[in-house]
């Protein structure tokens, strides 16, 4: 029953009461407006249809995907790229688990995000009585987000989204599901009791300042090193601190690593910058320090042979989550805070007169760096066709070095990869990619919500495998009329496109697609351009020219087949068997 002061039945022939009244669908547009809110990533239908239209009349910008996967995944970028919870609507049951992917996605990367989905009503759904698109949808979405919530009655409505917006965005950010029964949406309830029911949150992530005693520990483990390095993570470019981050970098004279969504948090041609000295870094150094950064599987865990000896470094870990010290190594001087207040108040007990690391170890960096950036430019400056991912991204560096404000969009497993050794960075938040979980098919999702929110030119290098995951949001790109350039690595195939039937029967290898498609046809069937090159030359040109424009841009560049390597540079997470093997070579033999 709904509460006195809410009712579902209007006499449409009352104008008068009418206007004194309001309803759950303008109540959440309200909360959200009152919180912040400017743009909702959604997929129209039942029963938010209507949601989605009085949203766009009410100024909100609604922008409408093909698919709730890649609506889901805008929000969670959006949420990265503005500290603001990105906000992703879907219709119910199969929507929401369409859009439930991307919101594991923001948690797991901790980027701020809420899925707002419609529902059956709770008494047909409690007692399974067969409704449309029924779906205990709150109970699957709790153990994949960081909070879950549902409103049943109109005048809860604000303080619902209230508590969505400070889950989303307060200490670790992550995804926030918010459940919508479609019977929420027509309650009506008094207009002036309803507009005193919203709630606009105040301060929803404030400021986590460390101890005095956990700074003195952190500079005490800083004044023994030998050989120090700072590893920058996603968290740190999230956090927006830019300035106080490089104050403390460039105080610190450290060797710095950046994770490729932390790049350009100081330009990756920095003097400092150990990213072409990744190999070394890792090994030799002997205090480290994880600002942003988690020792997940993305640095080994920690330990291995990529850090030379077991239990020979120190770290010190700055994180605003308590529970991610010690997670897989011992954390000397552990850190709890954000970022931003974390290294200010590290700079602050350096003093005036911090001491540069040692300079056989600075200087030993500053060689690996130097003989490998000669070595890779080499490569780069290619002009073969067809093309190897060195001079296709090599021609893509160029465009970038020209455009520093462009965002760049990265996916596949060797686009991926190459690209994020070779494509510099020179300003913050302008490098989006797969993130902690290495999922395919962010990228149209990334780029349009990049474009969006930030108004730059976007550039997105796509595996061919990676965009046949989101390549129907092309369409989007071009209704929206976006100024995103698409350019994918079309070798034919997922890894290569030369692999072979292990059976020698006539289908196709399974990781082979048609071979020489032509997916700049697919963009000009939507109205966009269209461009098929076969040349690192012929490459720079089409996408200098088409980041130029501003116009909805495919380029669909063809790749050796054989440049790839099986999975990228994460082949060894493949599981291995000899018997296996002993079959295959068997198989081929005869």
């Amino acid at each position: 029953m709904a509460p006195e002061g809410a009712n579902n039945s209007v006499n449409a022939g009352d104008s008068a009461n009418v206007e004194n009244l309001t309803d759950g669908f303008h109540l959440l547009i309200d909360a959200l407006k009152l919180n912040g809110i400017e743009t909702i990533y959604n997929v129209p239908g039942i029963p938010i249809t209507d949601l989605g239209r009085y949203a766009q009349a009410s100024g909100l910008r609604v922008l409408s995907f093909r698919h709730e996967q890649h609506a889901g995944y805008a929000a969670s970028v959006a949420g990265f790229l503005t500290k603001k919870p990105g906000v992703c609507m879907t219709v119910s049951a199969p929507g929401f688990l369409n859009g439930l992917t991307a919101l594991a996605n923001a948690t797991t990367n901790c980027w701020p995000m809420i899925l707002i989905s419609g529902s059956s009503e709770r008494e047909i759904v409690d007692l399974m009585q067969g409704d449309y698109e029924e779906m205990d949808q709150l109970a699957i979405a709790k153990p994949l987000c960081k909070a879950a919530y549902r409103v049943l009655h109109a005048e809860d409505i604000g303080i619902a989204v209230a508590r969505a917006v400070r889950s989303a965005v307060s200490g670790r950010p992550g995804g926030v599901y918010l459940d919508i029964p479609g019977a929420l949406l027509g309650q009506v309830m008094d207009a002036v009791e309803g507009e005193k029911s919203l709630v606009k949150v105040i301060d929803p992530a404030p400021r986590q300042v460390p101890s005095q005693d956990a700074i003195a520990r952190a500079i005490d483990v800083m004044k023994g090193a030998k050989k120090p390095l700072i590893i920058m993570g996603k968290g740190a470019a999230y956090d927006q601190s830019d300035d106080a981050i490089r104050e403390f970098v460039e105080k610190s004279g450290y060797p710095y690593l950046p994770m490729s969504m932390a790049k350009g948090l100081l330009p990756d041609g920095h003097p400092q910058s150990a990213a072409a000295a990744r190999s070394l870094v890792l090994k030799e150094s002997d205090v480290v320090i994880m600002m942003g950064a988690r020792l997940n599987w993305l640095l080994s865990h920690g330990k291995g042979k990529q850090w030379g000896e077991p239990h020979s470094k120190k770290f010190i870990q700055i994180d605003i989550d308590p529970k991610e010290m010690d997670s897989n190594v011992e954390i000397a001087a552990p850190l709890v805070g954000d970022v931003g207040s974390v290294v200010t108040a590290l700079s602050e007990a350096m003093g005036n007169d911090w001491p540069k690391p040692p300079s056989d170890w600075t200087d030993a960096v500053s060689t690996k760096v130097k003989t490998n950036v000669e070595r890779m430019s080499a490569n780069l400056q290619n002009n073969a066709s067809p093309m190897n991912y060195q001079g296709a991204l090599g021609a893509l560096r160029r465009v970038i070095d020209e455009r520093p404000d462009a965002i760049l969009v990265n996916e596949g497993a060797n686009t991926l990869d190459f690209a994020r050794s070779i494509i510099n960075m020179h300003k913050p938040r302008k490098r989006v990619d797969v993130g902690t979980w290495g999922v395919m098919g962010i990228g149209m999702g990334s780029a349009i919500a990049a474009a969006v929110e930030t108004g730059h030119p976007v550039l997105a290098v796509e595996g061919d495998s990676a965009f046949g995951f989101c390549g129907m949001e092309i369409e989007t790109i071009c209704r929206y009329k976006l100024p995103i350039t698409v350019v994918i690595f079309n070798n034919n195939g997922i890894y290569r496109g030369d692999d072979e039937n292990w059976s020698g029967g006539e289908d196709p290898a399974t990781t082979t697609f048609v071979p020489d498609s032509r997916y700049d046809q697919m963009m000009e069937a939507f109205g966009g351009t269209g461009v098929h090159v076969t040349n690192p030359d012929e490459l720079y040109r089409a996408t200098a020219e088409a980041m130029d424009s501003g116009k909805p841009t495919l380029i669909n560049a063809a790749i050796d087949p054989a440049a790839g390597k099986e999975s990228g540079n994460i082949g060894s997470l493949n599981p291995q068997s000899v018997v296996a093997q002993a079959r295959y070579g068997a198989m081929k033999k005869n």
